[in-house]
């Protein structure tokens, strides 16, 4: 890591952004400031490590992609967007026991030291869907029963596969659930620069992503989870605003949470979404911070216009019906403040005990009251309560009938 002064960083980008050709000055300025930074995984950085570490807990992840495969060795794909609509894989991922939550432990080179590294400990192509989904039937037939769940990551933009892999075996471990995580990894190319390929590759993703919950729906899994960070949450809502009906309801008998973590998309793009999609499924969880940079400097791009992982008013995300959890006040592992959500994964199954136990009779509420006045209520009642056994200053804010649905 580097230090970066970004409050500096992000008003000089707002500077040049009233001149001509500000997207270009823009992102120039950042890959130039960020350019002397610390290494990033290139290829070659999913080797395999055989060597013993005592304490080291392994999580075998199931993949679902959209990019390329790498003809590099112990690289397996690259930012290049396939023919094939989905492509699949799986991989087992060792986390050291010396792990600090939130934390990735890069090694310093493949393939890197189990006992105080994330290393790979196997990985290999899955060629069809068939076998894909026998794959994920094998994993949930090793849970009990009542844990046999899915848990689908879609990362965000600037992610190469082997970074998004590494985040979502972190966010496994942390959050220690029983469930079985699956990849969807789109292909971005991995370079600051890039923004606009990107964004196109995201929404190229959109069928590949239903088809892949498809799948999933059609698992012998009890219940699906979906974390989406940063531009994947505009794939994801693109996704479910023109979802096929038939597949749509297939998918709500089992989608149990939806989490939007440091959202890039256009406030007003998701509240269009959102008035398409609807808020009569399982609820979305909106992570937020306002002091997120990433999404400042998206904004700039994006003429001023405000992202959602950085908007200002929980409240009106509220009363659309959304679960808001503002995590302004947590200081981030770095400097831009986009990835708090990795930092909170290690409290999801309280996070998600209190979304879903949250019943009208614990509410101080009028009968007299309306939906408006009882946000108030409600936010205060669950901010306490979240405050008292997270011991995190976050804040949630919900729309009344929304925490009493639960799930």
């Amino acid at each position: 890591m580097c230090n970066i002064n970004w409050e500096l960083l992000f008003n000089i980008s707002r500077t040049l952004s009233s001149r001509r050709n500000h997207s270009f000055v823009v992102l120039l300025t950042v890959c130039v400031t960020l350019g002397a930074c610390g290494s990033r995984p290139e290829t070659g950085a999913l080797a395999v490590s055989h060597d013993p570490a005592p304490g080291a807990k392994e999580h075998t992840l199931l993949i679902a992609t959209t990019r390329d495969r790498d003809a590099t060795p112990d690289t397996y794909f690259n930012g290049e967007r396939t023919k094939k609509g989905v492509d699949f894989a799986k991989a087992t991922i060792s986390v050291p026991p010396n792990h600090k939550p939130g934390n990735i432990e890069w090694p310093s080179s493949p393939p890197g030291n189990p006992n105080k590294d994330f290393v790979v400990r196997s990985a290999s192509y899955i060629d069809s869907e068939k076998q894909f989904l026998n794959d994920l039937n094998r994993q949930l037939e090793k849970l009990p029963p009542k844990d046999r769940n899915v848990s689908l990551f879609i990362h965000g933009y600037n992610t190469k596969f082997a970074e998004g892999l590494y985040r979502f075996t972190q966010v496994t471990h942390d959050a220690d659930m029983p469930e079985v995580p699956v990849l969807f990894t789109w292909a971005s190319s991995g370079h600051l620069s890039d923004y606009i390929y990107d964004l196109n590759s995201a929404a190229i993703a959109r069928d590949s992503l239903e088809r892949t919950l498809v799948l999933l729906s059609k698992s012998r899994a009890r219940n699906i989870s979906i974390l989406a960070h940063s531009m994947g949450n505009f794939l994801l809502m693109e996704m479910a605003a023109r979802i096929d009906p038939k597949n749509k309801r297939l998918l709500e008998g089992k989608l149990r949470l939806v989490v939007m973590a440091a959202p890039d998309i256009d406030i007003d793009l998701f509240k269009a979404n959102l008035k398409r999609i609807g808020v009569s499924g399982p609820p979305y969880v909106v992570v937020l911070s306002h002091d997120d940079r990433a999404l400042q400097l998206s904004q700039t791009l994006a003429g001023g216009k405000e992202r959602l992982g950085a908007f200002s008013n929980d409240d009106e995300l509220a009363k659309l019906g959304a679960v808001v959890f503002d995590l302004t006040d947590i200081q981030g592992n770095d400097g831009t403040n986009h990835g708090k959500f990795a930092q909170l994964a290690q409290y999801a199954p309280q996070i998600e005990n209190l979304i879903k136990n949250t019943q009208l009779k614990d509410l101080n509420i009028d009968n007299s009251s309306t939906a408006e006045a009882g946000v108030s209520n409600l936010g205060n009642l669950v901010s306490g309560a979240t405050s008292s056994f997270l011991n995190l200053p976050l804040r949630l804010t919900t729309r009344q009938n929304q925490l009493i649905q639960g799930n």
